[in-house]
């Protein structure tokens, strides 16, 4: 999907409640557009095309990795393990092979992540006028100037980092078909923090499972596998190989008609 300005890691998808809303919307967001230089050859695909057919037999023979424990960030929570772990079991009873991953990512990585980020965005904040960066979230002000004692050297070496994150998601992608994970390693925080435990100096510790998969631009597709004992959703984060968008809208679509009766949507 072309999007502007492009940058390193950002990305844009569809949120829908179904995965054939999902795939009615990839139709318009990939359309071509020139404004994006990054973005590859436009390639005219049927996406609600690629849901039809047996999507649950195609299961059968599929291998899985499930990836419960990335190697940085926060603990996964109870409830969630109990989710996806439940979540990989539906795929096995349909006839998938699953298999554990273990992790690839580690502080040190996690780190370079920040740092460079902290970095971009500190660039940004200077060119502000004074009145605008009196608006600016006081945490975010107090993460970005982290990055003022970072040296040139810092930040080569921050991207490589990157560089690494993203060589290492798509090497624990190889042996698999897809990937299972969890979307978030928690749920939903208090609205009024920034990050879970708004401390500027641990920002990141909840997208540990999803920036890798940003980073090395592969598709990634988050659905309800469940609810913790608040009601709050648990994500199931469905990953693939690069430029097999199709296959994992198909791996969702599966789910969704697989997965345990949902909740009904809030209404008021």
């Amino acid at each position: 999907m072309p999007i502007y300005p492009p940058y390193l890691g950002r990305v844009t998808g569809p949120m829908t409640r179904t995965v054939a809303d999902a795939a009615l919307l990839m139709t318009a967001l990939t359309k071509p557009d020139a404004r994006d230089y990054m973005a590859l050859p436009y390639q005219e695909i049927d996406w609600p095309g690629a849901l039809q057919g047996d999507a649950e037999g195609d299961l059968k023979g599929k291998k899985l990795g499930l990836l419960l424990d990335i190697g940085s960030g926060l603990a996964l929570a109870p409830a969630v393990r109990a989710a996806i772990t439940a979540a990989a079991r539906v795929f096995e009873r349909a006839g998938a092979a699953v298999a554990p991953v273990a992790p690839f990512l580690n502080a040190e990585i996690a780190a370079g992540l920040d740092g460079f980020f902290q970095a971009r965005l500190l660039t940004e904040f200077q060119l502000l006028p004074p009145e605008r960066r009196e608006k600016v979230l006081p945490f975010i002000v107090a993460w970005c100037r982290r990055a003022e004692t970072l040296s040139a050297a810092d930040a080569a070496r921050n991207l490589s980092l990157i560089m690494l994150m993203r060589e290492k998601a798509v090497a624990a992608t190889e042996p698999y078909d897809f990937l299972l994970a969890p979307t978030s390693p928690i749920t939903a925080y208090a609205a009024e923090e920034a990050t879970p435990g708004n401390d500027p100096a641990h920002p990141f510790e909840h997208i540990s499972f999803t920036a890798p998969f940003n980073m090395s631009e592969q598709p990634a597709a988050s659905i309800c596998a469940g609810y913790d004992a608040d009601g709050m959703p648990i994500g199931l984060q469905i990953v693939g190989h690069r430029f097999d968008d199709a296959g994992v809208l198909r791996m969702a679509r599966a789910y969704e008609m697989m997965r345990p009766a949902q909740r009904p949507w809030p209404e008021g």
